[in-house]
């Protein structure tokens, strides 16, 4: 098999969390802004493509060199070997961006890059007529900063979040791979409570429950590298197989949600059920204000309504001094929340133990976090040669 320069893109804030992801994978791993680079086999960009739940895309990083004139941005990019991975029915549009560069106009530019890859499989492929493109899809993103032009292939199309589970959605849901970000930077462990006292349609709770359940993210969706011929008849089943055959359903789970809403819960309850997961994971109708627990050791991860999602600052202090009435006495849970309202704390009524920026969307937020004592340590057995002594 053929190794490839790899690339995980993902959410600003999050990147370093998809670089942990490959990094327990077993890849040796770069992070940069918003991105994950890595090496990696055919079979590589298909489990990644699998498993990775906090990435937006694998790519296959094709080119890299500067240009500062459409000369060269076209005799760059004719020289790479596309024949490599694109047939000659190939299908391959062509999306851009440039910041920063002497070659600002983004049409011009991608229609150079066309031109030169047409060219380069017309003389390789020996076509006189135009290439069909009646192929497989793949999609083609010239990125260009600091006239430093980056040319690569995605192997995954639609963004990784779209994970396949979830057709109806809330008024403003969280993205599946943001969701399941939110989990892993938690201190959460599948033998304790977890909860979503504002699940909406139910995100954060199944992915959690996906987690837990160790059942790859990338299970319930299609790919358009599928179709590409770079890989071995039947790679992709017999990896897809490996995945389905590691999911560990014998393990038990605490999870549930609530909302305020009956509509977004009985979406909840549906999303649950497409994922595989409604036998693990319990929502309920319920206000946030009358959320409680004897349970101890838990975790509460949410993403609560703010900035525009509510109608008025009024709103938004009501339901924080509620949230921080609620959560405040559970002193052995940890406690999670996205927001962008900067005076969340004052609201709450209490200093976060710590904050993370993390973008949702274009969003600017913080997830506060408040940790909860740590369960006490369990004593050692003592041997029963020394039992039976005392």
């Amino acid at each position: 098999m053929k190794t490839y320069q790899l690339m995980a893109t993902a959410a600003s804030g999050i990147e370093a969390i998809t670089g942990n992801e490959l990094k327990k994978m077993g890849y040796n791993v770069q992070v940069e802004n918003g991105k994950a680079y890595f090496t990696g086999t055919e079979a590589d960009i298909i489990t990644t493509n699998l498993w990775l739940r906090t990435a937006d895309r694998i790519k296959i990083v094709f080119g890299k060199f500067e240009a500062k004139t459409f000369d060269d941005l076209f005799e760059q990019t004719k020289a790479l070997p596309w024949e490599q991975i694109l047939p000659m029915d190939a299908e391959f549009p062509v999306s851009g961006k440039s910041q920063k560069s002497t070659l600002y106009s983004v049409p011009d530019c991608q229609a150079i890059v066309k031109k030169a890859i047409v060219n380069r499989l017309s003389e390789y492929y020996h076509r006189r007529t135009r290439l069909p493109e009646s192929g497989a899809l793949y999609p083609i993103e010239m990125a260009i900063n600091k006239d430093e032009v980056i040319l690569t292939i995605d192997t995954s199309g639609s963004s990784l979040f779209k994970r396949g589970y979830r057709s109806e959605k809330g008024g403003a849901p969280l993205k599946e791979n943001m969701a399941a970000a939110l989990v892993m930077l938690t201190n959460w462990f599948p033998d304790r409570p977890f909860y979503d006292p504002t699940c909406g349609s139910g995100t954060i709770p199944i992915e959690a429950a996906l987690i837990g359940l160790n059942i790859a993210p990338g299970l319930k969706r299609s790919f358009p590298s599928e179709e590409w011929n770079i890989f071995e008849e039947g790679m992709w089943d017999r990896i897809r197989n490996e995945a389905k055959a590691a999911a560990n359903f014998d393990v038990k789970l605490d999870i549930g949600g609530s909302d305020i809403d009956p509509h977004v819960i009985a979406i909840a309850k549906s999303n649950a059920e497409k994922a595989g997961v409604a036998d693990y994971v319990t929502f309920k109708q319920l206000a946030l204000a009358d959320f409680t627990t004897t349970k101890e050791y838990g975790t509460i991860v949410c993403n609560p309504p703010y900035g525009e999602r509510l109608s008025d600052q009024e709103e938004i202090e009501i339901l924080y001094k509620e949230m921080g009435q609620v959560f405040r006495p559970l002193k052995t849970w940890s406690k999670y929340i996205l927001t962008s309202e900067l005076l969340f704390e004052e609201f709450y009524g209490e200093r976060a133990t710590k904050k993370r920026k993390l973008y949702n969307g274009r969003l600017r937020t913080d997830l506060f976090q408040y940790w909860g004592t740590r369960p006490p340590r369990v004593k050692k057995e003592l041997d029963a040669s020394e039992t039976k002594e005392k």
